[in-house]
């Protein structure tokens, strides 16, 4: 299944299956894997016996190194004979 929704529609599938397996008589398993996309998107996808896939709009806190200032040289005076 693929969605595109913003990010509440794969969290509020994920609290409904997370709800099904804590009531669910026997084994179950829940993986979430994100995957990041172009275009500041990321894919969403949820397994749950089957996969429930959303790409979903998100903002990066990344942001690039800024260069450091250089440490000042130090002038080179007269040499001092002694």
């Amino acid at each position: 299944m693929n969605h595109s929704h913003r990010a509440h529609g794969p969290k509020k599938q994920l609290e409904t299956l997370f709800d099904e397996l804590l009531h669910h008589d026997g084994f179950g398993e829940l993986r979430v894997e994100m995957r990041l996309l172009k275009r500041g998107q990321k894919e969403v996808i949820l397994h749950c016996g089957k996969q429930y896939r959303y790409v979903v709009d998100f903002q990066s806190r990344y942001r690039p190194p800024t260069e450091a200032a250089a440490p000042p040289r130090e002038q080179a005076g007269p040499d001092q004979a002694s």
